[in-house]
């Protein structure tokens, strides 16, 4: 019998060599033992990947068991073949790339995920099929792996394949919200509301989130090597989410640390009781508000001019705006600042900011009074000066309201100029951004004002009356009044005949007054169901989401399946069904789900047009949402046609 021993070694050399291998596997399992250890620490997923990041860091703590076989194996010598040692590099290489992604999702910038999340997610799907690629040559019997863990961890590359199939999608008012704060043009903002919401969606509502998040976002740039325009898109976002706070204050990323920064981080030892709880520096002016909480000056009138009523700290309701100065904290302060040899930041004076105030307060008030100007130059040029300060901070916005503004706004709606109707209708979409100046400019009688520039104003002039009316509808009973002022049937021409951007405009004002059931039935009387049906076909508008989800709102209401329940737009869901996105799918299958219910005939009718095998794969592989309703719909149907 041959000896296993090599005749061109030793046996003492060929036991060292051996002894090396095995001390090379044994530090390989190490290593991925600790990898599966840390991502399993990670506590702070961000909302939009986290449920794969669970669901990820899950399938790899299954390897545990693997692990600890093989590295009860690799102790022996004889036990780590050269295959064994590189299917241990394979998997080596794939948990690293896993603990990179999960990292990033547990540390990187919350506004770049949820912007790149389809991009994220291609990312999980190379990680799944490099896990795979790991797994497949894996020598099981070399490395000593009972059935029971082979078994388990075939199991796992089952899970893997069927994640890499399934897409969950980004909820719809989200994906929603995210596609106008960035419909970036020269003269719109975003709405508050949809705001306020992002930022309660992205968990960046508190002045902590959003230091974390700048600090991620030096991160990203640092790694990306520079600006780019995502990088502004991010940074112009993450500073509306801090005027939201009261924070006023412009992110650089590419100059040196601020004076401010440096400062900072000297006075890590600073008390608590000495920081501002809004911006976490140090109070040179202390003022005590109603609820007995003190903040700095500059900082929670910011707060307060924002049209914030309630405490930052403990989230209630003001009784009164009064800030008294509070001394005793003030003389701490100082004390404690002269014994620490600690400089206070030099800020401006609130008389000179008061001065500037002043200033703006009485251009503002001459703008105002100038919009009632017998001279048409007079009023162009003041209504248009309204429009950009309107845009540029929520002081401005609310200042001109406080002046009288709306009603001259709302007045010049009606002047026979197209180019001051145009100025005019976007100053008060700008205007009502803030929640208090909707209702006033809704009590104003400018929503039927707006409806006539809608029908008859030029391009832009009919985008931004769209807007303008999703903006106003964010309250209930401006909903009501643009369905009554009959607001809805040039909304529906501008969804068929608009821009793009004025589709785009129209879709989410329908999207949006469709909540109010009233309004459903005007939408569909004005005919919002031909060109709805037209953006599902047309693939360069990339509006199949959005005209699936006011569909889906629309065909609750019985005459919206009566009109939308016709075999031609059943084909039409089914072939979405069949090769649409993940998004696309299981929007049509709710909406299929809901026509199937109140009519069986449509339900054999999308049977006959194969809806059958798809539906199956998306009960399966599909969202958690599609799943459900797919899993309804195929119960549906055993019903109707009685299939096993």
């Amino acid at each position: 019998m041959e000896s296993p021993i090599p005749t061109d070694l030793s046996s003492s050399e060929f036991l060292v060599d051996s002894e090396v291998a095995a001390a090379a596997a044994a530090a390989v399992v190490r290593e991925l033992m600790e990898v599966i250890e840390t991502v399993g620490s990670y506590a702070g997923f961000r909302k939009t990947q986290r449920k794969d990041c669970l669901n990820l860091v899950r399938r790899l703590k299954l390897l545990v068991p693997l692990l600890e076989e093989i590295k009860d194996q690799v102790g022996n010598p004889l036990g780590v073949s050269g295959s064994g040692m590189d299917s241990l590099v394979s998997l080596k290489k794939a948990l690293l790339g896993a603990k990179k992604l999960l990292k990033n999702c547990n540390h990187g910038s919350k506004i770049y995920l949820a912007m790149e999340s389809e991009a994220v997610l291609s990312r999980f799907h190379g990680v799944y099929d490099k896990l795979n690629q790991a797994l497949d040559g894996m020598p099981y019997d070399e490395l000593g792996v009972s059935v029971e863990v082979k078994e388990q961890v075939e199991l796992m590359r089952m899970q893997l394949k069927r994640a890499k199939r399934r897409t969950d999608t980004q909820d719809m008012e989200l994906a929603m919200d995210m596609m106008v704060v960035f419909l970036k043009t020269d003269d719109r903002n975003a709405d508050i509301a949809i705001l306020e919401r992002l930022a309660n969606k992205l968990e960046l509502h508190t002045i902590a989130d959003l230091k974390a998040e700048t600090a991620a976002i030096r991160k990203l740039v640092k790694h990306r090597g520079g600006h780019n325009e995502t990088v502004q898109q991010i940074l112009d976002l993450l500073g509306k989410f801090k005027l939201i706070v009261g924070i006023d204050e412009t992110v650089s990323l590419d100059g040196p640390i601020s004076t401010r920064t440096l400062r900072r981080c000297q006075s890590s030892l600073i008390p608590n009781e000495f920081l501002c709880p809004i911006t976490l520096e140090i109070m040179t002016d202390p003022v005590i508000v109603a609820t007995g909480q003190t903040y700095e000056r500059e900082s929670i009138t910011k707060w307060l001019n924002s049209n914030h009523r309630t405490c930052p700290k403990t989230g209630q309701t003001l009784d009164h705006l009064s800030l008294a100065p509070n001394f005793a904290l003030r003389n701490l302060i100082l004390q404690w600042c002269e014994k620490n040899n600690f400089e206070l930041p030099k800020k401006d004076t609130y008389p000179s900011s008061y001065t500037y105030s002043a200033d703006l307060m009485e251009e503002i008030s001459l703008l105002v009074k100038d919009l009632s100007s017998s001279h048409p130059n007079v009023r162009r040029d003041a209504v248009m000066k309204i429009r950009m300060l309107s845009k540029e901070n929520p002081e401005n916005r609310i200042s001109i309201a406080n002046t009288g503004g709306i009603p001259g706004l709302v007045q010049l709606l009606y002047y026979p100029d197209s180019k001051i109707q145009e100025h005019a209708v976007t100053a008060l979409l700008n205007l009502s951004i803030d929640e208090t100046n909707k209702r006033l400019i809704a009590r104003e009688g400018a929503i039927k004002a707006i409806i006539e520039i809608l029908q008859n104003g030029t391009d832009e002039a009919r985008e931004n009356s769209a807007a303008a009316l999703f903006s106003l509808s964010m309250l209930n009973e401006n909903k009501i009044l643009v369905g009554n002022f009959n607001g809805i049937p040039p909304l529906v021409s501008l969804l068929q005949n608009g821009t793009i951007r004025g589709k785009k405009d129209a879709a989410t004002a329908l999207f949006n007054l469709s909540l109010n059931q009233a309004n459903k039935s005007k939408a569909i009387k004005a005919g919002i169901i031909p060109p709805l049906l037209r953006l599902l076909d047309d693939k360069n508008l990339d509006m199949v989401d959005e005209a699936l989800s006011i569909l889906l709102l629309l065909v609750s209401h019985p005459e919206g399946r009566n009109e939308i329940g016709r075999l031609s737009f059943v084909e039409t869901l089914v072939g979405i069904i069949r090769s649409g996105t993940p998004k696309n799918k299981e929007c049509a299958v709710s909406v299929l789900l809901e026509l199937g219910l109140n009519n069986s005939s449509l339900t054999l009718a999308a049977l006959q047009f194969g809806v059958y095998e798809p539906l199956r794969e998306i009960a399966i592989n599909g969202t958690n949402r599609a799943q459900r309703k797919a899993n309804s719909l195929l119960q549906h149907m055993s019903k109707c046609e009685h299939i096993p």
